[in-house]
């Protein structure tokens, strides 16, 4: 039985506009244990599917199931599954951390849980947090209690929707540590959408990818990266590309990255750099990372054509 299926899920909002489809005919299954990842750009559909598994927006078409629980006609049970873990900071102003874990345990129906907040507090790095006020936390250690308060009822399926976004780096580490240790120890299936594809490349044994409310791609994170076979010329600069080599580039910020398909054609890149009098620093070469191929996927990446083909 697959810890979440979605079957032939589809979406339409009415507006004043007229109908938008943010969702077309999407079908994955993901298998318990697993740490998958779902990915896509802005407007791609990634929330409205999470808001559909969550029983928070209904689907059009199609069906979604929790451990073969219809998150419509049988919630109560499919919710009890599910940690969600939103976007938005949301949060109650009048109540400290430890009473805000207890009033979430008690509404999954969880006595004596605190044995599982003190672990909870003390694996998010919130034991020193536990008697503030949530209005006194920072975004940061609000996020944190977000994480914890999703992950207090111990559900078997934990949703992350953009869990690291805008926070630090040592939340970003001290809560990838805690999931990981939840998906290896306890069995725990993990569903993340995330910005940051570092993240995804490293934590997720396999991936979705939508765009504009379509699958595109459906693999493990292995068989993703290894589907361009061309490298990758990488390397830094301060002074702007020449528009024959800027028309190939991806470009951000100082870092430049250009294909490199064999050695005579890493060398014909540099030598046109020498001709517009451009040095580059930090040279490398290097196969493509899951930011090359997702861009190749869902966007326009003219350095890893052959990730589309």
């Amino acid at each position: 039985m697959p810890a979440v299926s979605f079957q032939n899920v589809s979406k339409t909002y009415t507006t004043a506009r007229g109908a938008f489809q943010a969702l077309r005919s999407v079908s994955f299954d993901i298998e318990p244990g697993e740490f998958f990842g779902l990915l896509g750009p802005n407007g791609a559909g990634k929330t409205t599917l999470i808001s559909i598994l969550a029983g928070l927006s209904r689907a059009t078409e199609g069906r979604v199931t929790v451990l073969g629980h219809d998150v419509q006609s049988d919630y109560a049970a499919a919710r009890r599954q599910l940690g969600v873990v939103p976007q938005e900071l949301v949060f109650d102003p009048f109540f400290n951390v430890r009473e805000a874990l207890r009033i979430q345990s008690g509404y999954f129906g969880v006595r004596h849980n605190d044995d599982w907040i003190d672990e909870l507090l003390a694996g998010l790095g919130l034991a020193d947090k536990a008697n503030a006020n949530m209005r006194q936390l920072s975004g940061g250690m609000k996020r944190r209690v977000l994480i914890a308060q999703a992950l207090v009822h111990k559900p078997p399926v934990i949703v992350l929707d953009e869990p690291t976004a805008g926070v630090d780096v040592e939340l970003r580490q001290t809560l990838w540590q805690f999931v990981s240790g939840l998906n290896k120890r306890l069995g725990s299936t993990v569903l993340l959408t995330t910005h940051y594809l570092e993240e995804a490349e490293a934590l997720c044994t396999r991936i979705a990818m939508l765009k504009q409310g379509e699958v595109v791609a459906l693999e493990s994170t292995s068989s993703l990266l290894a589907r361009s076979s061309s490298q990758v010329l990488r390397f830094k600069t301060d002074t702007a590309l020449p528009a024959d080599l800027a028309a190939l580039a991806r470009v951000t910020g100082r870092v430049v990255q250009l294909p490199a398909d064999d050695a005579l054609a890493v060398e014909r890149t540099l030598a046109r750099l020498r001709e517009a009098g451009l040095t580059p620093q930090d040279i490398e070469i290097r196969k493509p990372d899951l930011e090359d191929v997702f861009l190749a996927l869902t966007g326009s990446n003219p350095a890893v054509q052959e990730v589309a083909a």
